[in-house]
């Protein structure tokens, strides 16, 4: 990677490449938009501040992601208990059919009901199901994120799956 080497051009590549998915990933962790954009600089700075640290055993994106999970969740431990997730923002609004606007009215709602759940997941729970089933990431990226192996992955996300159901249930 040429920005580990100090190329600032290369470094403002990937930071230009990856913000947006960084973000993504950011908001549905901490569930505040300006605490997503805190975390996302945050990561950014620690990752131009660590680049010569980067070994390259994984990809750019995915020890990206690990340095923004890293960013948000410390952002949730500086916060007072808890922040509404706000699902006004574009980058969680469900894709659809414009031209249904009650289908797209039941399909918002439930985006809603599904995003408010997951932001009331404890963290360990929370940190998987989003970069699975949000994000797309494959298990071997997301254990490599977490810093965990393929076995506890797959239990982490078991439990968080069956949280999210009873979670989903409770609220109508």
């Amino acid at each position: 990677m040429a920005a580990k080497s100090g190329d600032t051009s290369a470094f403002d590549l990937l930071v230009r490449t990856h913000t947006d998915r960084l973000y993504r990933v950011a908001v549905r962790i901490v569930g505040d938009p300006a605490e997503a954009e805190d975390a996302v600089q945050d990561a950014w700075v620690s990752a131009w501040r660590s680049l010569s640290t980067f070994r390259g055993d994984s990809t750019a994106a995915t020890w990206l992601y690990r340095v923004v999970t890293n960013a948000a969740l410390s952002q949730i431990r500086k916060r007072r208990p808890a922040v509404p997730m706000d699902l006004t923002d574009e980058h969680l609004a469900p894709a659809g059919n414009t031209g249904n606007p009650e289908g797209a009215a039941l399909r918002e709602e439930e985006t809603r009901r599904v995003h408010a759940a997951i932001s009331r997941l404890e963290p360990s729970q929370r940190l998987p199901l989003v970069l699975r089933e949000l994000e797309g990431m494959s298990y071997e990226e997301i254990a490599e994120v977490l810093e965990v192996n393929i076995t506890a992955l797959r239990a982490r996300l078991h439990r968080a799956r069956l949280a999210l159901l009873a979670e989903l249930k409770e609220v109508p």
